[in-house]
């Protein structure tokens, strides 16, 4: 049997100027031998035809450049969420838009649990629900025996019952920056980011690193992904302990694993001991496992209002947000890391903490130089042009979160930041004018993993109300495409080896029953994803 295998597609989109489609592409060793029609490997031998995808349409595969590999195994939690979603398995879970109704699925919840299990749910957003805001008193209707935890979709913030706060020892007298309390002085229930979070989370089992470094959580991972048309994602701030690193490398390393995993250890502790972890993990990287990026955590989330935003603040008139990591940490890490050639992904909200870090990494660049860092800046909500021109010049990328658009732009108008800033939230269109190399994602599992969608979110810039925010900030179809495949995959530093389909890298193709540049820009969402192929191996649904 010939070694290589020649598969015919109704259209292949290459993301490749210099053979923009083609209907054949043809394989060999996992990699992409020859493009263009049934004739394209002749000259290499006698290849063998696969017409499986023939009615499809093929293009490179898509690049998820903000996900958390937990988006497959926190279903193991009650999803509590406004959006209907849909589990690694295709179920539909129908959104919650009462507190009586997130009450209630809860008391059915805890009615099948052991008596000595915490009840933990996730998903949930009290931005979309009117009058008064989930606390204690609202979970202890389910138990006040049993501690539960709700984490919302954010993953920023949490509320529990009084049970729970019990554990982590939280009365009138706790002072924690997060701990929110009410007008008597007592804890409400509300946590506000990693400081007031932890103490629960530690108490009640309640483990990011497990729910993404286990054996079933990394195959999920792979469900969700493949369903999503996705054949390269990351990990944005793991743990990435040893024994967490041998189960990956042997999950990943088999030869019908559907995915492409690039890890970017959390930035936690001395910052000279985390360049030196990462350069070691960076010499353990697989043909489907990257190594070598690390993650800091800076502000937090706007519809949390715990990101740190400039002036004139949030239209509430609630305080400025938090800080996961102080400014002059952000600036010793920056510095620290950029010296030791160490790839960072930076999580930055707020303008606020935007300005701090791009200050940090300019800082850091005089100090060493490095021409090709691709330091990236992830979500990058309330960016604006001068700060991206900055970005520019220092040569730094961005990932904006366009899906935040449609998921939660009407609650920025009339909640966070007001209608004025919510007009360039997620600037992709200012962004590329900038000159930057550009991503956008999902965050998942914050919102659904699906590039498709994401890229609908980017063109159309429609909320859920169906108005347009920012019609500036539009871009076009072939924009978005390249956004979430080559674009990607420059912030990821793999467009040497995927991304578009060209001769030379790695036989990974999103299988589609639509051509995306042939329906209408607010069709993009309704394309149906049938499967990939990873290294030349098909994965259909």
């Amino acid at each position: 049997m010939s070694d290589i295998t020649v598969f015919k597609a109704r259209k292949i989109i290459t993301m490749d100027p210099n053979r923009p489609h083609a209907t054949h592409v043809a394989v060999r060793d996992g990699h992409i031998l020859a493009v263009g029609d049934a004739t394209c490997a002749d000259a290499w031998g006698a290849p063998r035809h696969d017409n499986s995808l023939a009615n499809a349409v093929l293009m490179p595969g898509l690049v998820e450049g903000h996900a958390h590999m937990m988006a497959g195994a926190i279903w193991d939690y009650a999803y509590m969420g406004y959006h209907d979603r849909i589990d690694p398995q295709g179920k539909l879970w129908e959104g919650l838009d009462r507190l009586d109704a997130v009450v209630a699925r809860l008391q059915e919840v805890e009615a099948t649990l052991p008596a000595d299990q915490p009840l933990i749910g996730w998903g949930f957003d009290p931005i979309f629900l009117p009058g008064e805001r989930l606390g204690a008193a609202h979970l202890d209707r389910v138990s006040t025996k049993r501690p539960i935890a709700i984490i919302f979709s954010n993953f920023h913030l949490m509320c529990v019952n009084s049970a729970a706060l019990g554990m982590a020892g939280y009365d009138g007298g706790t002072n924690v920056e997060g701990v929110v309390k009410g007008q008597d002085g007592t804890p409400t229930g509300e946590l506000q980011e990693m400081a007031a979070m932890f103490p629960i989370m530690r108490r009640l089992g309640i483990d990011f690193r497990a729910l993404s470094q286990r054996e079933s959580a990394i195959r999920s991972y792979g469900e969700v992904a493949r369903r999503a048309g996705v054949t390269t994602v990351t990990d944005l701030f793991s743990q990435l302990e040893d024994e967490d690193l041998d189960t990956m490398i042997a999950v990943t390393g088999e030869a019908n694993f559907p995915l492409r995993i690039v890890p970017a250890l959390a930035a936690t502790g001395d910052p000279n001991a985390l360049a030196a972890r990462a350069l070691a993990l960076r010499a353990r990287s697989t043909e489907k496992l990257r190594l070598g990026a690390v993650k800091l955590m800076t502000d937090g989330s706007i519809q949390g209002w715990t990101a740190r935003v400039k002036w004139p603040g949030y239209v509430g008139g609630q305080p400025n947000g938090l800080w996961n990591m102080a400014p002059d940490q952000i600036v010793e890490t920056c510095a620290a890391l950029h010296a030791a050639g160490v790839q960072m992904h930076i999580h930055v909200n707020g303008d606020e903490a935007s300005e701090v870090v791009i200050d940090a990494l300019e800082a850091a660049m005089r100090k060493a130089a490095w021409s090709d860092h691709r330091h990236v800046l992830q979500h990058g909500q309330m960016m604006d042009a001068d700060q991206f021109r900055r970005c520019a010049a220092l040569g730094i990328s961005v990932n904006l979160f366009a899906n935040h658009i449609w998921y939660f732009g009407d609650q920025h108008v009339a909640l966070t930041i007001g209608e004025d800033r919510a007009q360039r939230m997620d600037a992709v269109r200012s962004a590329l004018d900038a000159g930057l190399t550009v991503a956008i994602h999902s965050d998942a599992p914050v919102t659904p993993m699906g590039p498709l969608f994401t890229a609908w979110c980017a063109v159309n810039r429609i909320t859920m109300s169906g108005r347009t925010l920012g019609t500036a900030q539009k871009i076009t179809v072939p924009e978005a495409l390249h956004a979430i495949t080559l674009g990607a995959a420059q912030t990821l530093k793999m467009d040497a080896e995927i991304g578009s389909i060209t001769v030379g890298k790695r036989a990974d193709f999103a299988v589609l029953a639509t051509d995306p540049t042939e329906v209408a820009p607010d069709a993009l969402h309704d394309i149906a994803v049938l499967g990939t192929v990873v290294g030349g191996r098909t994965h259909l649904l």
